[in-house]
């Protein structure tokens, strides 16, 4: 299939999937009915996969990446040191609610603030940052931070802060953070490896990462997480598998899990797209998210087959039951959750099945050669680790069941 029918046959299975209601509300309205994502080749920064990209957003968090790039800036031509001593005024100190909570007067060096940003995202940190680099001026900061998005060609970013916090003037797409998580990586590959950081020993405490895919995910790396009441949750990542380096952005959700597993798809489609090496097995078992169940435009809903329920098997010790876990665009796709899906189950064999309904190609993933105790046992430790499940039922040939 067509790279361009792949990613129109995505769309429209992302809109169906995660419910679109209508259009994006006005500017006025800027919020969030359902998520936007982009991935990109960090090399090239070709668009892999994109549902909404330009969909007005409030970045929250994601807004400290502007704030580190004019930091990283200041540090090229130095104009700061990592040892610069950076003041907390009494606005700094009162911002809420993620903070280091020193006192006003308080001060941290350069190297503190980026590191508490990048693993607490510490509000009052990148407050304190932003104005000294904005001359003690945070509208001055918030107007340098616009101009070098404009610059970088974030054409529909404007920001009001360097934390985040909700204003209702700061907003981006997940378009234009894509550009700035990919200018990050180029423009400063010195300073890059202080977004990797999963934590740090801050005046006698440590400070721990936020970000889930930076401790589970192969090859990830960063870059930041982001939320608020308005943006929802907010994600971008950065992971490399041989010489292939992918960046993921994802903005509204409604929850952790939802983000996380929405970027574990995005990326794994995006590396088997881009052919790149695929990790060892033992790490894609333990990366916390084998089959998430928000991106369902790389997941297609099986129809579930008619068969007694799994708290019910019949006696049949034959070896000619199956389940489905789901059916994908992507053979590769649909493999690996077979392959992990087999593993949960501990019994039949992974397959993945060719089907084609309403013009479309797609791949289901099946554990087979089960009896009905297993396939029942089965859909049961699927269950307990969120995955969907789908009893396949012999036919009266004895072959099973494709539904």
């Amino acid at each position: 299939m067509r790279m361009a029918h792949q990613r129109t046959v995505l769309t429209g299975l992302l809109m169906s999937a995660l419910l679109f209601l209508g259009s994006l509300p006005a500017r006025a309205e800027i919020g969030f009915r359902h998520p936007s994502y982009i991935v990109v080749d960090a090399a090239t920064g070709r668009v892999l996969t994109e549902f909404e990209p330009g969909a007005m957003r409030y970045p929250a968090s994601l807004t400290k990446l502007m704030t580190l790039y004019l930091a990283f800036e200041a540090l090229r031509d130095r104009r700061i040191t990592l040892d610069t001593s950076i003041p907390f005024s009494e606005r700094a100190a009162a911002v809420e609610p993620v903070k280091l909570g020193l006192a006003p007067g308080s001060t941290i060096t350069v190297q503190e603030a980026i590191l508490s940003m990048v693993t607490l995202s510490a509000n009052d940190a990148a407050t304190a940052l932003g104005q000294y680099l904005g001359g003690g001026s945070i509208s001055r900061f918030a107007e340098m931070m616009t101009l070098r998005a404009h610059a970088l060609g974030m054409a529909h970013t404007v920001y009001a802060n360097p934390s985040g916090l909700p204003n209702p003037r700061q907003v981006t797409t997940a378009y234009d953070m894509a550009i700035l998580a990919r200018r990050l990586i180029l423009d400063f590959p010195d300073q890059y490896h202080w977004f990797s950081t999963r934590r740090f020993l801050f005046r006698g405490r440590w400070i721990r990462s936020d970000d889930g895919l930076l401790k589970v995910y192969p090859g990830a790396d960063g870059i930041k997480t982001g939320y608020t009441h308005a943006a929802g949750h907010t994600l971008i990542s950065s992971a490399e598998r041989g010489d292939v380096r992918l960046i993921g952005v994802v903005m509204g959700t409604q929850t952790i899990p939802e983000i996380d597993g929405a970027m574990t798809a995005l990326l794994n489609e995006g590396f088997a797209e881009e052919n790149a090496p695929s990790p060892p097995e033992t790490e894609l078992a333990e990366s916390g998210h084998p089959l998430p169940s928000f991106v369902s435009g790389l997941i297609v809903p099986a129809q579930a087959a008619t068969a007694p329920q799994p708290s019910d098997p019949p006696l049949v010790a034959e070896r000619d039951w199956g389940v489905q876990v789901a059916a994908y665009t992507s053979e590769r796709m649909a493999s690996y959750v077979a392959d992990l899906g087999g593993r949960i189950v501990g019994a039949g064999r992974a397959d993945v099945e060719r089907a084609v309904t309403g013009g479309r190609t797609l791949w289901r993933a099946r554990i087979i050669e089960l009896s009905a105790a297993e396939a029942h046992a089965g859909c049961r430790a699927l269950a307990h680790h969120k995955l969907p499940c789908w009893l396949l039922p012999p036919r009266a040939g004895g072959e099973i069941a494709s539904r």
